[in-house]
Formats: C-alpha cells, structure tokens, sequence
C-alpha cells in the first residue's frame, strides 16, 4: 500500500516484497485502529500494519527490522486494555490474525498444535464440533481474543479454578528469536509430538509474560481437558466481607468445583453483597447431584462464624451468563454512557482480599464511580481481583480519573504483596521498582541477550 504522497516508502516496498501489497499499511485510517485499544491508556504512534501468513514472512520482517533497528509489537487479538500491544516507540505492528490454523487435535495425548491468530471463539467451535469431548480453558473476553496471546500473557480461563491458569497450560510452541532464528521449545524440539514442556531445561518462560520483548510465537501447543456433560450454578451470599479468605478456602478445600468467582456490585441494591458463584460439572446426573448437596451442606455448617444464604432462585438470565463459556460475569458491571471499561488485574493471596475489598470501594468512591466487582478464585492459592473502573471515551476528564484510579488500586496491590497482572507501562515500572535489584537485573540482561537491537516492543519490561 501507498503512503500519503502516492508512492511507496523503502521500508514499505521492502515489507512488500515479503507479506505482499494487500498486508501492509501505512495508511492513518487504518494506523488508527492499531494506535489504541479499548482500554483508558492515551493513543500512540504507528508506523506499519504488516500481517504475515507463514513463520517464513515473520522471520523475513523481523530481519528487516533488525536491520533497520525498527521496533517491532506483535499483535493478537488486541484486547488486554492495557495497551500492551500499542507501540511505545512507532514501529510495525506484526497483526498475526492471518496465521489462524488449528493445525492438529490430538484426543488421546489431549493437545491442540495451533497458529497464533487463532481465536477463542474458533478453537471452541473446532472442539465442539470435531471434539465434543474436549474442551480448552476459555478466559472471559470477548471470542475474537486470541489464544496465544491470553497464554503469553498469563490469563485465565473457565477452568483455571480447577487446572490453573492457561499458561501453566502451554505444551511448547515455536518461536521467531527477535536476530531471526526459529527455534521450538519443549518435547517439539526432540519428537515429532507437542504433547510435554518437560522433563527438558523449561525455557516457555523466556517468552510467558515478557509482552512480546522476547520473541514472536508462531505455533503454541495447548493442553485439552474433559468436557463434561453436566453443568450447574450455584450462589451464596454474606455481607461480612472479612469472611471471604476462609470461605474461599473451605469451598477450594473440596475440590470439586469447575469454576469460582466472587461478585458484588453496589448498584441495584439487590447485588451489594458478597456473592460466591460456584460452578460445579459432571460427566453423571447422578455426580452433579452429589456435589451440590455438599456444597449446601458446607455453607449450612460454615465454621466461620457468620451466615451465608443459598440463592434459591437465581434470575435465569443470571443463570445463563454464569454457565455459559466463558461466563460472561463482568457484563454485570456499572457501565457508563460511551462504554469504557478498565480494570487492574490483581493477583493476591487470598488473605488480603478483605483488605483490598475495601480499598477498592474508597478509590471508586473518591473517583465518582459506582464500585463494582468480579474476581475469579485461581486453584484456590490466589484471586484475580479486579479492580473495575466504567468511564466515558468521549469524556476526557473521565478517562484521567480512570488512569488515576488505576494508579491508586496498581499502588494498592503492591503494597500488599500482589502482583499487577498485564499491566500497563507504568504498573511495569512500579513493579519493576519494588522488585530485587538481581532479578531486575536478570530481566535486562535475558532481554539484551536475545534482543541485542532493542526492536521487540520497547518500552515494555525496560529496565535502565
């Protein structure tokens, strides 16, 4: 494509050659998608719009890049509302939409070898219609997010209560070294199978939370789990907020539950209390039966010292949204006119949820805001607590106390020992600060060892 004055740029004729005309731009109309992204963070600079359809065009454009020391951002389904995926430094966005092959579903071994453009809603498609036995750990996004990307930067899914988060789920993958390489990690690199990341030195976490700084995945190899036939909501509620630490560890104690969040919103009336939403499944009536006759017993005996009520007749509406996949629990929060949505993403030990809780509510009130929560229980050893801010993209003053907002709960999560997840630039730099100079050290030098140009995503993990 052609840039503004009609002709074509030699880095744009170069990129050309390698993806062809119709996958690449330089065009504003189309930079502009690329410069921002749902979230509350200010727009930024876009050079090219490349979208390669084999290993071989990203390997040529990262050589390029290389060449050129033009910094590179590659690019899934861009829904992280963190602007990870928003170049700090220009650049080319590296939009991997077009690699979206599911290329192999192994039953047995319970894997599926996939390209990263491939999205939640086709591989969830794929499975139930070739696979209805399978399924993969769907995180609450929309469907277009990508399953690569929610895996690299650590999200959750459906079932991380029960097998953890998805990246504790990556088999292996191929990655394009940002000097060009292509190397496969995990038993990918010594058998012709992706079913295993070990017993081998573990090296997916040279590129599972780095944002892209390290390398572009170009094939992921994911673990599958059972289906079951069986599905069921069950809700409880308490207005005691310091109960929820041992409430949550008495329902992960059993486990014998498929999902588990906590949500309460301050607007209508009806929905401020603390709801545990517990999903449990079964392969047998019979076995879904059994389980939601303990977990009433559970909270009927509850040893900690305050009541929870069973909701006997929960909205069927509700109902619906808690069990589809994903649960589609967030679309309960306090949206404003013009449809902005922010959070921070914290990951706690449980025993400071009560504590946060209520710092949550004094930042929304100081802000303006109605407070409003959704947080997802992970194994029963941690919580994604989310902090959750609405705003009005049309309103500028809005989305500042947004971002301030964000500053105070990313501050608060630190000073009680969580950690911010996929968090924006300067969250990584708050962390960065409050992290051991060693390990930070370590970052700089694993990041210059592999990326000796600086091209991949600068600006993110930067350490001086």
């Amino acid at each position: 494509m052609e840039n503004e004055e009609g002709g074509p740029t030699d880095i744009s004729s170069q990129l050309i050659e390698i993806v062809g005309k119709d996958s690449i731009s330089n065009n504003q109309e189309e930079l502009f998608i690329y410069s921002r992204d749902p979230g509350a963070q200010a727009p930024r600079q876009v050079d090219y719009v490349v979208m390669p359809k084999t290993v071989e065009e990203v390997r040529k454009v990262v050589l390029l890049a290389n060449q050129e020391k033009i910094p590179i951002t590659p690019l899934g389904g861009g829904f992280t509302l963190s602007a990870l995926v928003v170049p700090n430094q220009g650049g080319i966005v590296l939009d991997m939409k077009q690699m979206d092959r599911i290329i192999e579903i192994n039953e047995i071994n319970r894997y599926a070898l996939i390209e990263p453009g491939v999205s939640q809603g086709a591989l969830q498609s794929h499975l139930k219609k070739h696979h209805p036995h399978l399924q993969h750990s769907t995180p609450e996004a929309p469907p277009t997010v990508t399953v690569v990307g929610n895996a690299l930067i650590q999200g959750h899914g459906h079932i991380s209560p029960r097998y953890g988060v998805n990246s504790d789920m990556v088999n292996g993958m191929e990655v394009v070294l940002p000097t060009g390489e292509v190397c496969k990690i995990g038993s990918s690199s010594v058998s012709p199978s992706w079913f295993t990341r070990g017993p081998l030195p573990d090296l997916s976490g040279l590129f599972i939370g780095w944002f892209g700084t390290t390398g572009i995945v170009t094939k992921l190899s994911m673990k599958l789990f059972p289906k079951p036939a069986y599905r069921e909501v069950l809700a409880f509620y308490t207005d005691d907020i310091d109960l929820i630490p041992e409430g949550i560890f008495e329902v992960t104690q059993l486990d014998l539950l498929e999902d588990f969040f906590l949500i309460s919103h301050e607007k209508p009336d009806w929905m401020d209390h603390v709801f545990f939403i517990i999903i449990i499944s079964g392969h047998f009536e019979e076995e879904l039966e059994l389980k939601k006759n303990i977990f009433k017993r559970l909270f009927r005996e509850f040893k900690g010292g305050g009541k929870f009520t069973f909701v006997e007749d929960l909205h069927p509406a509700l109902e619906k949204r808690f069990l589809d996949v994903p649960p589609l629990a967030a679309l309960a929060a306090d949206f404003r006119k013009g449809g902005g949505f922010e959070y921070t993403g914290a990951i706690l030990p449980i025993d400071k949820v009560p504590e946060a809780w209520k710092k949550g509510v004094e930042i929304s009130h100081k802000y303006g805001m109605v407070c409003s929560y959704v947080h997802q229980v992970l194994l029963g050893h941690s919580v994604m607590f989310g902090f959750n801010y609405s705003f009005n993209r049309a309103d500028e003053e809005d989305i500042e106390k947004t971002r301030k907002a964000l500053e105070e709960s990313n501050q608060v999560t630190l000073d009680l020992g969580g950690m911010i997840w996929k968090g924006e630039v300067d969250a990584q730099q708050m962390t960065l600060e409050r992290m051991d100079p060693n390990t930070v050290q370590l970052i700089k030098r694993v990041k210059r060892l592999l990326d000796p140009k600086g091209i991949m995503n600068p600006g993110n993990w930067e350490v001086d």
